[in-house]
């Protein structure tokens, strides 16, 4: 407020050189004057780039990311020593620092993660959760079957529910502790056909009744040389209708 009276009153007051006020003059000259464009002179703002549906631009070969409100949009980015700086124009006009990043290798992208949408527990989304009796059955043989249930429905396994009622059928033959680990060992190895379960569940059996082989006094580890015992012993006979050769027919 006190500007606008300072300016009002010189202004007003004649110049002693032209004799005339120079609001007097400026009348004049606001005719041959041009105004000022309404949107700001963006070359000081560097280059235009439109930003990618992944909230990036590519800038000099690498892609750094912007705030993903700006998908779709143009924005100016420009180096500033070792830092880019990116701005955007607002609908009104105004001009706003949107993000800088430090300068990036070809190849590797430049992220922040604070440039996208809030993203929700994927964790949490992938926990199954039992819908019946029979889905809470199998669930509560332990980490290995949720996980099995997890992989195989992203699989695309079929007669998944066939598959659940047999695996908490066979954990009464055999203990739920051993059909959950066979469960995550299928789920691992991507197993998920009708015998698959079964023949995890006896190889792991087998594995755990099998006693080690160690050497001692009865047993050795080395392969001995039974396999010499008859070398040299075999002898070719020929057929007695074979023509005997003399030394000179040789």
């Amino acid at each position: 407020m006190a500007c606008r009276e300072f300016c009002q009153e010189v202004n007003t007051r004649v110049h002693r050189e032209t004799k005339r006020a120079p609001i007097e003059l400026l009348a004049e000259e606001r005719q041959r004057l041009h105004p000022l464009p309404s949107a700001p002179f963006t070359a000081a703002f560097g280059t235009t780039r439109r930003v990618n549906w992944d909230c990036t631009i590519s800038v000099e070969g690498v892609r750094y990311s912007v705030p993903h409100p700006l998908v779709d949009t143009r924005v100016w980015a420009r180096f500033h020593g070792d830092e880019l700086i990116v701005t955007a124009i607002a609908a009104d006009g105004t001009t706003s620092e949107v993000a800088r990043h430090q300068r990036g290798n070809a190849g590797t992208p430049v992220i922040d993660d604070s440039h996208y949408p809030p993203r929700e527990d994927k964790q949490a989304d992938r926990r199954p959760r039992a819908g019946n009796a029979e889905e809470a059955a199998f669930l509560m043989l332990g980490p290995g079957a949720a996980s099995w249930l997890i992989e195989a429905a992203a699989a695309g396994t079929r007669r998944i529910k066939a598959k659940m009622a047999q695996a908490v059928t066979l954990a009464k033959l055999h203990s739920p502790a051993a059909v959950d680990r066979a469960l995550g060992t299928a789920a691992i190895t991507g197993r998920f056909a009708d015998a698959d379960l079964l023949s995890i569940l006896d190889y792991q059996a087998r594995q755990a009744s099998a006693e080690p082989t160690r050497a001692g006094e009865d047993h050795s580890l080395q392969p001995g040389t039974s396999a010499w015992a008859a070398f040299g012993t075999t002898t070719t006979a020929f057929p007695a209708s074979a023509p005997a050769h003399d030394d000179e027919d040789l």
